[in-house]
């Protein structure tokens, strides 16, 4: 039985449903409410010493951190990366400039701990750091096609859709993104992806 320890509008854990699904490994979904602050209880601590989500329970592991879930699943059952070398690094950097550098600075205690020192509301904070990315990101897309990353679906497409979830939902313009969000269309279109919504798993 494969377990997943999560929050319905973590964008970590939100890169690893669609993984799953699009896989079609069936899992458990256990939520730990991060605005309730239970990622800081002992039990959630226990499974992941950082105080996050997600964890992943598969295979006799205990897993955390979305990007090496994501390369794990790759390995063990494979389609979320590129084989080439070269190409792969091509979409690990793509992943990596969204889940490395605009999510991390973008998250929850950090919004709430900036929000507590008065010099930018937490709002104004995260959409400067999403529109900084994400204006990046769209140049970074060199060997776009109908996803990230030609035509099939890889980590990138999984680091991507959230982070627009977020854009849209903190008032980010991103209309200024025109291949972004043709891809972003592209992949609101695979029921895999469509499932693993926020507004599908929220309580």
């Amino acid at each position: 039985m494969i377990r997943l320890y999560d929050y319905w509008r973590s964008s970590a854990a939100y890169r690893v449903r669609m993984a799953l699904n699009l896989l079609n490994l069936p899992y458990d979904r256990h939520p730990v409410d991060l605005v309730k602050g239970e990622q800081r209880g002992a039990d959630n601590v226990a499974r992941n010493p950082q105080g996050l989500v997600p964890t992943l329970e598969i295979d006799g592991l205990r897993l955390t951190q979305s990007l090496a879930i994501i390369e794990y699943l790759d390995e063990t059952c494979g389609g979320l990366l590129p084989k080439d070398p070269k190409p792969r690094a091509q979409v690990r950097a793509l992943s990596y400039a969204i889940a490395m550098e605009i999510a991390p600075i973008c998250n929850l205690s950090v919004r709430d701990h900036v929000g507590t020192m008065g010099a930018m509301t937490s709002e104004a904070w995260t959409r400067h750091y999403i529109t900084k990315g994400l204006t990046a990101f769209e140049a970074m897309l060199t060997g776009a096609g109908r996803y990230c990353h030609g035509d099939q679906v890889t980590m990138a497409d999984l680091c991507l859709v959230p982070q627009i979830y977020n854009a849209e939902r903190v008032g980010v313009d991103v209309t200024s993104l025109p291949k972004t969000m043709q891809i972003v269309a592209n992949l609101r279109e695979i029921p895999a992806i469509a499932a693993a919504h926020p507004d599908r798993v929220k309580p």
